[in-house]
């Protein structure tokens, strides 16, 4: 789960990290005032959306007037932001940030994430902050800093001021350094975070260190643990279509293909979008409906398929192993007289009772292909969403 920058800098906040002073606003009308309480005379006036680069799409503003910081937040309000984190459509802006401009001095990148590989957390830091550290680690290996920690361990002051020293700060700016670490750390380890990140980390000219942004990606999976985050959740930066199949415990994500998508298991899910592709086919969607699926969830599925604008057939590849093939295959055929599909279907029963799920689908009334062999279905989907795409 993501949350927004400015939910981000009240967690940093609450940890010792410190953050320039900001406002959040929701009305243009509300401009004038936020900016005499921030006082100064340069303000940032950004984009709450959830994804990066809005600088580069426009979203990050910097204004010398208070007219300037209207006109910004005229600009801005109530559009789609669209950066290369998103898609065509992009983003709705829905609130603004509004900070007091900074005496940037240095920038510097500080992040933390999972570390499947060492199976460690991670600590990121480079002297090269505000821009993609992705874009760093390709063109400038050596700036990046990594150091772990065991997960059964802990982070020390004087782990971070060893990390510090790489980034060649002076003494005053390593203990507000540690202090920004260290408060990353907490919030990381007791929040169950995938990755939190701060680009840039500013020293300003009055030597004081501000994160100047801030992200955190949230483990999904651990959310029941944390009320308070799950509050933070703002389901208008999220896609439609999958927030209505979770509420049906299904795993969807749609996709630019042409052949819609219904498995159970996600890596059965992944090999069979690849088949897709290997025989000339491509994906409309991922969707993994689950080890326990039931008539209910197999009409949802389909019904979210044929949302899907490019969808011109539809493969099911369902392996039976904790539910029966043929209490799927009726499911499978109350779900189309339901939604009334008229797409060209192939279905591909495996596993516990796959021989009567096959044989009850082909003796319905209902125009559904079946197979035995994977790899068939591929095929015979292809073939018969091309016909369809004619």
């Amino acid at each position: 789960m993501h949350i927004h920058e400015y939910q981000a800098k009240t967690l940093f906040s609450q940890n010792n990290i410190k953050t320039p002073k900001g406002v959040l606003i929701s009305d243009i009308k509300q401009s004038n005032k936020v900016c005499s309480e921030l006082g100064g005379s340069v303000w940032v006036v950004k984009a709450q959306v959830h994804a990066g680069g809005r600088g580069k799409g426009g979203g990050v503003i910097l204004c010398h007037s208070i007219g300037e910081v209207e006109d910004a937040a005229g600009k801005l309000l109530g559009t789609q932001l669209i950066t290369p984190q998103t898609d065509a459509k992009g983003l709705p802006i829905n609130q603004l940030l509004i900070e007091a401009g900074q005496n940037i001095e240095r920038e510097l990148y500080l992040g933390l994430l999972v570390d499947r590989q060492t199976q460690k957390i991670t600590v990121l830091a480079s002297t090269e902050g505000g821009i993609d550290i992705e874009k760093v680690a390709k063109e400038m290996p050596d700036k990046i800093i990594k150091f772990g920690i065991d997960p059964l361990g802990n982070l020390s002051a004087q782990d971070c001021t060893l990390i510090a020293e790489k980034l060649g700060l002076n003494a005053e700016l390593t203990q507000q350094f540690n202090n920004t670490l260290l408060g990353l750390y907490e919030i990381f380890t007791t929040k169950d975070v995938n990755l939190i990140e701060i680009n840039p980390l500013i020293v300003t000219q009055e030597n004081q260190l501000l994160a100047l942004d801030g992200k955190i990606d949230f483990d999904d999976n651990a959310l029941y643990r944390h009320e308070d985050i799950m509050q933070l959740r703002d389901v208008s930066q999220e896609d439609e279509k999958e927030n209505e199949a979770s509420e049906y415990q299904l795993n969807y994500i749609s996709l630019d293909g042409t052949i819609g998508c219904m498995v159970n298991g996600a890596g059965l899910a992944m090999a069979t979008m690849d088949l897709i592709e290997h025989h000339g086919g491509s994906p409309a969607n991922f969707l993994d409906v689950g080890g326990g699926t039931t008539a209910e969830r197999v009409a949802k599925a389909f019904e979210l398929i044929q949302t899907e604008a490019n969808v011109s057939g539809i493969l099911v590849n369902i392996f039976g192993g904790i539910v029966r093939c043929d209490l799927i295959a009726e499911g499978i055929l109350q779900a189309i007289e339901k939604v009334g599909l008229n797409l060209p279907i192939v279905v591909r029963l495996e596993g516990t009772n796959a021989a009567a799920g096959l044989k009850l689908l082909d003796d319905s009334n209902v125009k559904i292909h079946t197979e035995a062999d994977l790899t068939q279905a591929a095929i015979k989907i292809v073939a018969l969403s091309k016909e369809e795409g004619k």
